[in-house]
């Protein structure tokens, strides 16, 4: 077998099943631990998913795995993520029902929101800023991409976390590829480029294979990116962590809201009013969870033709008007620009490829704002 042919999954199935799972007694395959296998040319991986009381037990069994899988004919690159199982979800409170749209409740002045206790920031890390939307395609990745390198660009040491599980497009967007390595205290090692520290799923995984998995796997995957990861250290921690968080308010942004301290979150959208719908919701689900709400991104506020004229494709200020509403800044409208897409696809962020342009100007004055 060469490292373009297809791995035999039968074949990987057998191979993991000579690992004992110490729980079970049963190979790992049998004892239905193998989650979210991947399989391509030259690559091979899958989740461990464990108790969260017995990570560190699994660590051998992890360790064999991977150097079994290594192991195969035709596989280059070979990953065996352990992680923990999600808890269960508390039950309702009791006396909890839905309210119908347009229902009101009472409100009671001493019940203001407050900060999940068990939130942290990663070690060693200051500083914890989310970029997120209500809604796919505003661009939130390309603006999460560029505001790192353009912080990284002021001085800071920077990370950048690409917590969309489903659809990582930062190593894409960075022009980045490899595989995380383990550090001296078990910790991936983020990969590095532009300046910018980064983890990515994309990085354990093919571009092109499907992520199919339930909620609580891909939000136990986004926990360990955030706390399994090697950010900083005593000696040069990291100055701010930018979070990429995937479109919507489910399973991934709730579990990352709870486990991790944000300093505050920049709200992405487009003009128009669906749009706009969509980043209300996710400015709600911020407030109720009192994470700061530090201002408002308009991408794709405008095209400019061949004479010079502003053309709003999407609408006219309708983010704008948001921040107001939301009585927090508008740190940037960003224009529709060829350019800044391009720079994106080719994996060269245009902050750093071309740093003179009016785009690439936008993004270094809104890290301005945020640093």
């Amino acid at each position: 077998m060469t490292s373009e042919a297809p791995i035999d999954r039968a074949g990987l199935m057998a191979v993991l099943n000579q690992v004992i799972d110490p729980r079970s007694g049963q190979g790992l395959s049998d004892a239905g631990l193998v989650r979210g296998l991947i399989l391509a040319p030259g690559r091979a991986g899958f989740m461990l998913e464990v108790p969260a009381d017995q990570v560190e037990a699994y660590g051998p069994v992890r360790d064999t795995a991977e150097k079994l899988l290594a192991a195969l004919p035709g596989v280059t690159r070979a990953q065996v993520v352990l992680t923990a199982e999600a808890p269960p979800a508390p039950p309702p409170a009791p006396g909890v029902t839905r309210m119908r749209k347009g229902a009101r409740l009472a409100h009671d002045p001493q019940a203001q929101p407050s900060p999940p206790a068990e939130a942290e920031r990663p070690a060693h890390v200051k500083k914890v800023i989310a970029v997120a939307s209500g809604k796919g395609g505003v661009g939130k990745s390309t603006i999460s991409v560029n505001l790192a390198v353009a912080l990284a660009r002021q001085g800071l040491r920077v990370g950048l976390l690409d917590a969309d599980v489903y659809g990582p497009s930062a190593p894409r967007m960075l022009g980045v590829d490899g595989e995380p390595g383990f550090g001296p205290e078990k910790k991936l090692i983020p990969l590095e480029a532009w300046g910018i520290k980064v983890m990515s799923i994309g990085f354990l995984v093919d571009e092109a294979a499907p992520m199919i998995w339930r909620g609580p796997m891909a939000s136990s995957a986004a926990r360990q990116m955030v706390h399994d990861v090697a950010w900083g250290s005593a000696a040069e921690p990291l100055d701010v962590l930018v979070v990429d968080l995937p479109p919507g308010t489910g399973d991934i942004q709730l579990t990352l809201v709870q486990k991790l301290k944000l300093d505050g979150v920049v709200i992405v959208s487009t003009p128009q009013e669906i749009a706009l719908i969509d980043a209300r919701r996710a400015a709600a689900m911020y407030v109720k969870t009192a994470t700061p709400i530090l201002g408002v991104v308009e991408n794709m506020a405008w095209f400019i033709d061949g004479s010079g004229a502003r053309i709003p494709i999407f609408g006219e200020g309708g983010a704008k008007a948001e921040a107001v509403k939301l009585g927090v800044p508008l740190l940037a409208q960003i224009p529709l620009d060829m350019a800044l897409r391009q720079a994106c696809d080719d994996g060269k962020p245009v902050v750093a490829a071309a740093p003179d342009s009016a785009s690439a100007q936008v993004f270094v004055a809104m890290a301005k704002l945020l640093s």
